[in-house]
């Protein structure tokens, strides 16, 4: 089962719309903190409505407790960053795929990138524009990735 990873996000909204779309795809999310607000913020609730309940949410402290969890579970990283050498259409995702994307800010650190077995980009026409909003880059990597494994027709 694919898995989406949020290391360090900051803007609760954005990290809201990525637990709705994991609770209506019933793909496990994983949060890697420092985060940039509290769990129980009323704009992380109040975009991620009243899903709540149906998100498999974990947690992780830090970047450490995450790859070690990571670890063993098994699967691949594979990070989303404007740095990625392969087209994310391109890449082949697996069954036990982690899916990393950074905070809105920052991006993937250093460190997260160094992991991550293979890094993809979401490529920009305009090349004025960096990035998209990281829920849209979540929901298309996602996307992407269920629709190659079969799993579009479960949603």
């Amino acid at each position: 089962m694919v898995r989406v990873v949020l290391v360090h996000p900051q803007i609760p909204p954005n990290t809201g719309n990525i637990a709705r779309t994991c609770a209506a795809s019933s793909t496990p999310l994983h949060l890697v903190g420092p985060l940039g607000f509290e769990i129980s913020d009323r704009y992380l609730k109040r975009a991620g409505l009243d899903y709540w309940p149906f998100v498999d949410l974990t947690y992780h402290l830090d970047w450490e407790t995450f790859t070690t969890h990571q670890q063993n579970q098994g699967g691949r990283c594979i990070g989303f960053s404007t740095s990625g050498t392969t087209n994310y259409i391109d890449f082949a995702f697996g069954h036990k795929d982690w899916l990393l994307f950074g905070s809105e800010t920052q991006g993937l650190p250093s460190e997260s990138l160094d992991y991550c077995d293979c890094v993809v980009k979401i490529p920009m026409a305009q090349p004025g524009v960096r990035s998209l909003n990281l829920s849209v880059s979540t929901a298309l990597g996602l996307f992407e990735a269920r629709r190659q494994l079969g799993k579009l027709d479960e949603i």
